[in-house]
């Protein structure tokens, strides 16, 4: 039976199939389609085109999604913000892996230019899930 276990694990892992459901749901939750199995065929088809061409995966944020959450963190609008807001913000969009020593961050000033790079990989990362 722990074999049998091990496989199905394994084949999830491979083909990514938990970041897919995840990431499907969130656009369902937010979405609210009333066709879901039409939105559901539309959003499959996305990643599908993405894949081909490497680019436009379906993402809930965008620029405008990272520059607000840059100014929350930069209260004072110094122009920059420390590494705790910078993992903490990039925590916030749900992106986990990130560069863990930006420019900046030995002197614990992280720009807006280093924070949305790192946020655009993390969200591009995270929305290009798909079947192998």
């Amino acid at each position: 039976m722990a074999a049998k276990e091990e496989n199905a694990k394994e084949y999830l892992r491979k083909h990514r199939i938990m970041e897919l459901f995840e990431n499907l749901t969130a656009h369902l939750v937010y979405e609210r389609p009333d066709d879901l199995k039409g939105y559901i065929c539309n959003y499959l088809e996305k990643l599908k085109t993405a894949r081909t061409v490497q680019r436009g995966y379906p993402c809930l944020f965008d620029d405008s999604n990272i520059r607000s959450l840059f100014g929350m963190l930069d209260v004072t609008g110094k122009g920059h913000i420390n590494y705790d807001q910078y993992k903490e913000g990039l925590s916030t969009f749900g992106i986990d892996s990130f560069d863990k020593d930006p420019p900046g961050a030995d002197v614990d000033k992280i720009n807006s230019e280093t924070f949305t790079k790192e946020a655009r990989q993390g969200l591009t990362d995270a929305s290009s899930t798909f079947l192998l």
